[in-house]
């Protein structure tokens, strides 16, 4: 990693990576980068089955322990930090819903240190068909009544309701992050331009997602026709928590790509 902004809270899993004096080709270190009113603990299950390799998670700025950072108000600020975090490389990245759209442009941006990246239903307000809801309105949003309504909408009532206190009170401080982040994504145009991407990608949808989550993965296979695409029977959304293994097998995935493995037409789904 290179020097990483004051504040942002890293964590890296150490697993063997094999020994590149024996002439095998160095596996590259695994960022995981979660999505909007998440943080990088909510891919303890998946780190877990990658014991065997080197994975980094951390806490996106304005999120649990990055908390205390100053608010990243575009896109491309977390794209910055994560660039940060891989630092020199090489790495892959791979990120859930908007952490798959940071994901996307740090590989756009730095293909010389990122080998592959994975975006696990990456959302995309600028198309035409994206449920709307304009900028100004979510910027005029009160942050932990905001942030509380997007953990039931994403989560669900009882989900909300099984929090601890402190529980609800770390997702209610978390609402001036999510309000920046969404209000700045909702945009008319991309944020990057994906056709650029130079490094192989793996796209990863669920079976039972809402139909703009599974639609944006199509959108993207347009875009990038060369990706590859694992859908996961069963889960929804929240497939490192729900579906752990299958999501650890998509991650896999990425790291074979980055290594040289041929592309797959059309990856099998994977079973949990």
């Amino acid at each position: 990693m290179s020097t990483l902004p004051d504040g942002l809270h890293v964590v890296e899993h150490r697993g063997d990576q094999g020994d590149p004096s024996n002439g095998a080709s160095p596996t590259p270190t695994v960022v995981l980068v979660h999505g909007s009113l998440d943080r990088g603990a909510s891919f303890a299950r998946t780190v877990r089955r990658l014991d065997d390799l080197h994975v980094v998670t951390y806490d996106r700025r304005g999120y649990h322990h990055s908390r205390a950072m100053p608010l990243a108000r575009s896109l491309g600020e977390h794209i910055a930090d994560l660039v940060a975090v891989v630092g020199d490389g090489p790495a892959v990245v791979v990120g859930h819903s908007y952490g798959g759209a940071v994901a996307l442009g740090a590989a756009v941006q730095a293909p010389e240190v990122i080998g592959a990246v994975g975006a696990y239903e990456p959302p995309m307000p600028w198309t035409p068909w994206w449920p709307r809801r304009t900028a100004s309105n979510i910027a005029d949003e009160d942050p932990a009544t905001f942030a509380e309504g997007f953990f039931r909408r994403v989560v669900g009532d009882a989900g909300w309701d099984r929090l601890s206190e402190q529980a609800r009170a770390d997702r209610h401080a978390d609402g001036p992050a999510l309000v920046a982040e969404l209000a700045d994504l909702r945009r008319t145009v991309a944020p990057f331009d994906v056709t650029e991407l130079r490094v192989p990608l793996v796209l990863g949808r669920g079976g039972k997602s809402v139909w703009h989550h599974r639609r944006a993965i199509d959108a993207l296979v347009e875009l990038v026709p060369e990706a590859e695409v694992i859908e996961i029977p069963g889960s929804a959304h929240g497939a490192q928590l729900s579906h752990a293994d299958a999501f650890a097998a998509l991650v896999r995935r990425v790291v074979e790509r980055a290594m040289g493995a041929p592309f797959k037409a059309s990856a099998t789904p994977v079973q949990d």
